[in-house]
């Protein structure tokens, strides 16, 4: 195999042709503002009628508890400020896991500096939450309890189940950012317990600049934005034909998310194996606990993530530091360093990430080249370190 094999979809995933054909499809034909009462008006609200209830049936969800966004970020934003606007007197504090998105912990340091208490959860050495931990953070004082469904570095899954049962016991909200649970396992919102869900559409094939956030219904949230679309949660004309792509990339995942996911599965552990056999010092990060399928955080020796990258883009591979909007800076990763790395350490975490359309072959020649590229590297390095 020869070009490049991309293995950053936990960044963001191809869109899904399907995708492509409705968004131009509702471009053409469903043009008008969904919420005029003329009949152009009223073919673009048929659209956006449809898309909400195929969105909704993928996430588990009923449509009324759908809320459009601009994608995940905002979808958390609404989640937070939204609930903590309508808490009760009293509960003021606010709840995390030491290894949420940039985008939730820089929202967390604004909550800080504006007075609002702001706890964070530990993680073993894992990357594993700590349960014991979470429940004695939590409290009669506590207004949300904020929790990725599953980290971006690392995979790692949050233990969702006993997170909603400790935070039905104390009369908290539960708010799970699910951006990388949706298209890496069937989800629902249903039987999830959570009083909130984010979802972004761009990380299951669909177009960026769209998401949801999913509320249960009784749920009080104050929006952000204000107006009379989405229920009076999210002001704004719907980006009816983001919308209806995201529909598709819903529907298309949901056909084969199964068989899909169990390959995924097999071929990351096809990766891992030949790394570790190809670059000995080669770590696995996170390699007990349970995670993504399709997600493997490596640590290769002692050599830092920024030339690694560098050396595999050059052999044909994209690989990822951690989080797209954090990558390519030199700062070690928040979520190794919670996970007991040092700083040095904490600078060599390199993200592989797989998808529908990763292949074997991919993995073979994955494998192939970052021994060709990393393997001088680790000598000259193993070589410095000895002398």
């Amino acid at each position: 195999m020869s070009g490049t094999v991309y293995l950053d979809w936990n960044a963001t995933a191809p869109v899904w042709p399907e995708a492509v054909a409705e968004m131009l499809d509702t471009l053409r034909h469903a043009w008008a503002n969904p919420s005029s009462t003329h009949a152009p008006g009223q073919a673009a609200r048929r659209v956006l009628v449809d898309a909400r209830l195929r969105v909704a049936a993928f996430l588990g969800a009923t449509p009324a508890e759908l809320v459009f966004t601009s994608g995940a970020t905002e979808a958390n934003h609404l989640a937070v400020l939204g609930t903590l606007a309508a808490a009760p007197e009293g509960r003021r504090r606010v709840v995390m896991s030491s290894v949420e998105h940039p985008g939730l912990l820089a929202l967390a340091a604004r909550l800080r500096g504006e007075g609002r208490p702001v706890d964070l959860i530990p993680v073993d050495g894992q990357g594993r939450l700590d349960l014991d931990a979470a429940q004695g953070l939590l409290g009669d004082d506590v207004g949300l309890l904020s929790v990725m469904g599953a980290n971006n570095e690392t995979g790692v899954l949050m233990p969702l189940p006993q997170l909603a049962e400790l935070a039905r016991a104390h009369g908290v909200p539960l708010h799970v950012d699910a951006t990388q649970l949706a298209g890496k396992q069937a989800l629902s919102f249903a039987a999830s317990g959570a009083a909130l869900m984010s979802v972004s559409a761009h990380k299951i094939g669909g177009p960026k600049g769209v998401g949801a956030l999913l509320v249960r219904k009784g749920h009080a949230l104050a929006p952000l934005i204000a107006g009379r679309q989405e229920r009076q949660r999210r002001g704004g004309t719907e980006n009816v034909a983001g919308i209806a792509g995201f529909a598709a990339a819903c529907g298309r995942t949901a056909a084969t998310l199964a068989e899909d996911l169990a390959r995924q599965l097999a071929l990351r552990q096809r990766l891992e194996q030949g790394l570790l056999r190809a670059l000995p010092g080669t770590r696995v990060l996170g390699h007990a606990a349970e995670r993504l399928p399709n997600t493997v955080c490596l640590r290769f020796g002692e050599l830092e993530a920024e030339p690694v990258l560098t050396r595999l883009e050059r052999a044909g591979i994209v690989a990822s530091s951690g989080a797209a909007c954090s990558a390519g800076g030199t700062q070690p990763s928040h979520v190794l360093l919670a996970m007991g790395l040092d700083a040095r350490q904490a600078r060599c975490g390199v993200r592989f990430s797989l998808g529908p359309g990763t292949t074997a072959a991919d993995i073979d020649f994955a494998i192939a080249a970052a021994a060709r590229a990393l393997a001088p590297l680790l000598a000259e390095t193993e070589a410095g370190m000895a002398a």
